[in-house]
């Protein structure tokens, strides 16, 4: 009882620190999230919420301590979100994941977390790891991150994508117990709809905000094909109804068009990756109002390295389906998140910010930009009374969350300044809180 006393103090201690200033910003080029035209105008934040915008000089209380930046006409702009996360293992690479001590990971994830912050990115989704202490450390003010959606562990059937156990821990037996990674609550293994409802109900007992099921094949993991479904329908259906129970929904990885529509034939609200997807998935994923969330895997210079040569063989079928997937999102007006996605690859959590620029092939900067603000705290909402955060978030509007960007440019003009966010992004500002603040 002592140690959660000692939480809430610090809990309540980080809320005073971050509801017990004003900060009034001058002078900047509004971008509200929604509209491709920008204002220039002057912002108030007064706690933790935009309390007033207006074109003309806000008028201030002297004895209320404000903080008062000059923003020198640069861009404003809602924080950036990030729908597809793993910051327990982005930093890290697969044979470290598997061998550390969990207490490494932690502090390699809340190094990741803080770096993602200062990236620009003020909230993310998380879709598989045991992050569940990280989301508390940062809440607590313990340290620095990003707002964190969680699904806790991937839940998988046995061989699936979320299955990391070694060759030599198969079968499983009955007093072996369970596998590391299922003891760290990185995975669950379930193969049947009562596993699969039990695993759910586990991780919405965590404090899951969404749950991540496994439905097809993989790049990463070593024992299943691409083109392999996951799941059938019956189990889908355990995890959705566990998760509508809660107020919640399912999303799933998935590349193929069998694996997309058997999740959502099982009642999945959301898609993540679908490269391989044909007209008939797209078409379904539009007319059912599902969501999907893409990620911008391409064969280039950034692709995760795969020195396995078999899921080389994937990762070049997958990523050759890219353009496609978001060619067919666009063609049926699919609801469209973004993701990063990165994992098991230090190097690369660094180009967040260049992943989203690669989206100009298919979208004009205001899309790209309105997709990574207000679109994804779209998706976002869609875990209703489960979201660990309440208020608007992804708008530049009175009354919102104070999540807030400043960039040295303007990215409606010139989308590779979000690539750059270290020279670019001059202010960062997360509930109101400042994190960073280069202006001379």
């Amino acid at each position: 009882m002592a140690f959660i006393g000692m939480l809430l103090a610090i809990s309540v201690r980080a809320q005073k620190s971050a509801e017990s200033s004003t900060i009034l910003i001058n002078n900047v080029q509004i971008f509200t999230g929604k509209e491709e035209k920008t204002t220039i105008g002057n912002v108030l934040i007064v706690n933790n919420l935009i309390s007033k915008i207006s074109a003309a000089p806000i008028a201030i209380n002297k004895s209320a301590n404000t903080k008062i930046i000059d923003g020198k006409g640069k861009f404003l702009m809602p924080g950036l979100i990030d729908a597809h996360t793993h910051l327990m293992f982005a930093g890290i690479t697969q044979q470290t994941v598997m061998v550390a001590d969990i207490g490494f990971i932690n502090l390699v994830a809340g190094k990741t977390a803080e770096q993602t912050l200062l990236r620009g990115f003020t909230s993310v989704r998380d879709l598989g790891g045991p992050v569940f202490g990280l989301k508390q450390a940062i809440d607590l003010g313990i340290t620095i991150g990003p707002r964190i959606w969680p699904s806790g562990a991937f839940i998988s059937q046995s061989g699936g994508h979320g299955d990391f156990r070694l060759p030599n821990e198969v079968p499983r037996l009955s007093n072996t117990g369970p596998s590391y990674a299922e003891r760290v609550n990185a995975a669950i293994i379930a193969d049947s709809p009562d596993d699969v409802r039990r695993g759910a109900r586990e991780q919405l007992m965590l404090g899951a905000s969404q749950l991540k099921l496994m439905a097809g094949g993989g790049v990463a993991s070593s024992y299943d094909p691409l083109d392999v479904s996951q799941y059938t329908e019956p189990e889908f259906h355990s995890a959705v109804e566990a998760a509508e129970n809660w107020g919640t929904y399912v999303t799933v990885h998935a590349y193929t068009p069998k694996a997309i529509q058997t999740a959502i034939a099982g009642g999945v609200k959301c898609i993540d990756h679908g490269q391989l997807a044909d007209d008939v998935s797209a078409k379904l994923m539009a007319e059912k109002g599902v969501w999907w969330s893409l990620q911008v895997f391409l064969d280039d210079e950034d692709a995760n390295p795969q020195p396995n040569p078999e899921n080389r063989k994937k990762q070049i079928e997958m990523s050759a389906g890219t353009s496609t997937a978001y060619t067919l999102a666009k063609k049926y007006k699919v609801k469209t998140a973004w993701g990063s996605d990165f994992l098991f690859d230090p190097s690369a959590r660094v180009q967040q910010g260049k992943q989203i620029a690669k989206m100009v092939r298919w979208y004009t900067p205001f899309e790209i930009l309105k997709m990574v603000t207000s679109d994804n705290a779209e998706l976002l909402s869609l875990a209703g009374k489960r979201s660990p955060y309440q208020g608007k978030l992804g708008v530049i509007e009175e009354g919102a969350l104070a999540d807030i960007l400043l960039v040295d440019g303007d990215p409606l003009k010139n989308i590779n300044l979000i690539a750059e966010p270290e020279k670019n992004f001059v202010l960062i500002m997360k509930n109101g809180v400042i994190y960073k603040n280069t202006i001379k």
